[in-house]
């Protein structure tokens, strides 16, 4: 069956840089507004007027600079940073002594935080304090070494807001790894226990078969057995041992933190009757009960209740005996499809199943209850010693609402 490669982005920080374009926008107004409300008070406006001019083609022109990291460059950083520095500076050309000691603002104004909070979106906290170290610089030669209250409160707002609007980022980027890193393997999880499903319900069934009937042989078939034992062994270790994907996240740091997901195409569209699906079972030891009209399902949904019902009845077979008989009930309800697979064998010893996790043989943990927890359903087993043993199982009519029951776990 053809797959298809999901790619999903997870950036934190974009809505950061949206803002930042608002943000240089509405402080270029605001600048020039101060200079046009004291335009009369200003000893050069042709200074300041020149300086605007600049201001405000760099700000619009520059708008998709600030759209995102990867546009947002060194080399844009310094220059935006040089225009505000400048602008700082040249206050002291286009104001009179006066003013500027009276705590007349500077020609950029609040604009320049906008060029100090890309430095600390971009890099982090340490962009951030270089960056606003020099504002603050520039703001001390301004006022010639004696800056006022209202410059020293503007210039610690500036160099504390963008630290820790640079550490905030850092620490989402953190995150973001760090979710991406989980999604990623728990996609791979998921994957290696289908895989283990399907290799449990063909390959380890047939090492199993060949290790009984080879001891039963003898003779050469006992050794063909023994090593169909060891390799069921091996491969029931490799089923059940971890998996550590390659990590893919954070290929493009400037579009958030990546994570691929291979999934199969969606094939849910129309329904399959399950009863279809369950009359192969029936046989001369085993009974199937149905009702007289279809049970429909997703075709997902269907194969992998189908699928469960086998390895339950794989189960009756290998541990019950080959004399016991099963039973299969299926009940169509509104909401739900539930399956019952019952038996007459000595049933399961206490205690049992968790000792056969243990060991590696995941029949009931992978092939029936992990098959019914990824379609939102679930499986319940009772067994009573010398009652045999009943297997429920429910899936969800919904097969929409049984992926999301199946992602929220």
């Amino acid at each position: 069956m053809a797959r298809r490669e999901r790619v999903m982005r997870m950036s934190v920080e974009q809505p950061l840089w949206r803002a930042l374009t608002g943000y240089r926008v509405l402080t270029m107004v605001y600048a020039i507004g101060l200079f046009v409300s004291a335009y009369d008070e200003v000893a050069r406006p042709w200074v300041a007027i020149a300086y605007y001019a600049v201001l405000a083609v760099w700000t619009l022109a520059t708008l998709p600079r600030v759209a995102n990291a990867a546009s947002c460059t060194k080399r844009f950083l310094t220059a935006d940073l040089t225009i505000a520095l400048a602008g700082i500076l040249l206050t002291r050309i286009a104001e009179s002594p006066e003013r500027i000691e009276a705590g007349a603002p500077t020609l950029p104004s609040i604009w320049t935080a906008g060029s100090v909070l890309a430095f600390a979106i971009k890099g982090g906290w340490r962009w951030a304090a270089f960056a606003s170290t020099l504002v603050a610089a520039a703001n001390l030669v301004h006022r010639s070494g004696v800056p006022t209250r209202d410059t020293v409160h503007m210039v610690l707002l500036v160099w504390i807001a963008s630290i820790a609007i640079g550490y905030v980022v850092e620490v989402a980027r953190a995150s973001e790894r760090t979710l991406a890193r989980a999604l990623e393997i728990e996609a791979a999880t998921r994957e290696r226990e289908r895989l283990a499903r399907d290799i449990h319900d063909s390959v380890l069934q047939v090492l199993a078969m060949v290790q009984r009937r080879g001891a039963v042989i003898g003779g050469e078939a006992a050794e063909l057995g023994r090593m169909a034992g060891e390799q069921e062994v091996a491969l029931r270790t490799l089923v059940s041992g971890g998996l550590v994907p390659v990590s893919r996240v954070s290929e493009d740091a400037a579009e958030g933190a990546v994570v691929r997901a291979v999934e199969e195409p969606d094939d849910s569209a129309g329904s399959v009757d399950i009863r279809a699906l369950l009359a192969p079972y029936a046989g001369a030891k085993v009974s199937l009960a149905e009702p007289g009209a279809p049970v429909a399902l997703s075709p997902v949904a269907a194969r992998e209740l189908a699928a469960a019902v086998g390895a339950a009845l794989d189960n009756v077979r290998r541990h019950a005996g080959e004399q016991a008989r099963a039973w299969i009930l299926v009940e169509d309800e509104p909401g739900e499809v539930i399956v019952t697979v019952r038996d007459d064998g000595p049933g399961i010893p206490a205690g049992r199943l968790a000792q056969a996790e243990g060991e590696g043989r995941l029949g009931v943990a992978l092939s029936i209850r992990g098959r019914l927890r990824d379609l939102g359903g679930t499986a319940e087993l009772i067994s009573v010693p010398g009652q045999g043993t009943e297997v429920e199982l429910k899936v969800p009519k919904d097969s929409d609402a049984a992926r999301g029951k199946a992602e929220r776990r």
